[in-house]
């Protein structure tokens, strides 16, 4: 199962997104079920994307990012590409529509 860099702050999140083509962040809260039984399964789908840099932010940790990142829910994913927001998934993802999405969006930065 792939793990995830945690990032502590907004500037590591902002440097973390400018110094890769490709991430994924996934925010999260301590406390929130759907949370922690997602992430599991995202990281598994993310094994098969090597290429994408996969970051983790916990909500409770890092306030800021709400509103940072414009999240008013948890868990939030957010594929960046080139430092801009490509997809984002929040509350209820579905994994395999997900992995579809992370499949076409990376096949063409790899062109």
């Amino acid at each position: 199962m792939r793990k995830f860099e945690m990032i502590h702050s907004i500037n590591e999140a902002d440097q973390f997104i400018q110094s890769h083509s490709l991430v994924l962040l996934y925010i999260l809260r301590t406390n929130c079920s759907v949370c922690h039984a997602l992430l599991p399964k995202i990281q598994q789908v993310m094994n098969r994307f090597p290429a994408v840099a996969c970051g983790q932010i916990n909500a409770d940790e890092v306030e800021e990012v709400a509103k940072h990142l414009t999240i008013f829910t948890v868990p939030v994913l957010l594929l960046f590409g080139e430092g801009k927001e490509l997809l984002r998934e929040a509350r209820f993802v579905r994994v395999d529509e997900f992995e579809e999405q992370v499949l076409k969006i990376s096949s063409a930065f790899e062109e």
